[in-house]
């Protein structure tokens, strides 16, 4: 079973992309695929987060609700990608203002919208 912990907010510091990448795959069944230049997590086939290094962009899919929650609740840390795949909740990690506990908590959730009921009971959050 993963537990996903929490930090206080003075703990919390800058996540880097490698950060970003390995949290990503430590979700359970998660592996690492690329479409055009973008790193992209998957579990089943489906995506939950991508990233590209280029630019350091890094990504997770929320719902609309879970997009405007997030933002909410931590200011800065996410915003919509542009367009219509922001309007459908894919959103933008800031990483510089980002950190491991408070994305771990964010991706878990965009993870549990793709990943099978069958997986979901080992990850608790």
């Amino acid at each position: 079973m993963i537990v996903i912990g929490r930090v206080s907010r003075h703990d919390r510091r800058m996540l880097t992309a490698d950060e970003f990448v390995n949290l990503a795959l430590g979700f359970p069944e998660a592996v690492q695929g690329r479409h055009v230049e973008t790193d992209d997590f998957r579990v089943e086939g489906k995506i939950f987060a991508t990233f590209r290094q280029v630019d350091s962009r890094a990504v997770l899919k929320f719902s609309p609700d879970e997009q405007r929650l997030f933002m909410e609740t931590a200011p800065g840390m996410f915003e919509p990608v542009h367009g219509s795949w922001g309007q459908k909740g894919w959103t933008r990690v800031v990483l510089d203002k980002a950190d491991a506990a408070t994305v771990r908590h964010a991706m878990a959730y965009s993870w549990r919208s793709v990943a099978p009921k069958k997986l979901q009971a080992r990850l608790k959050a």
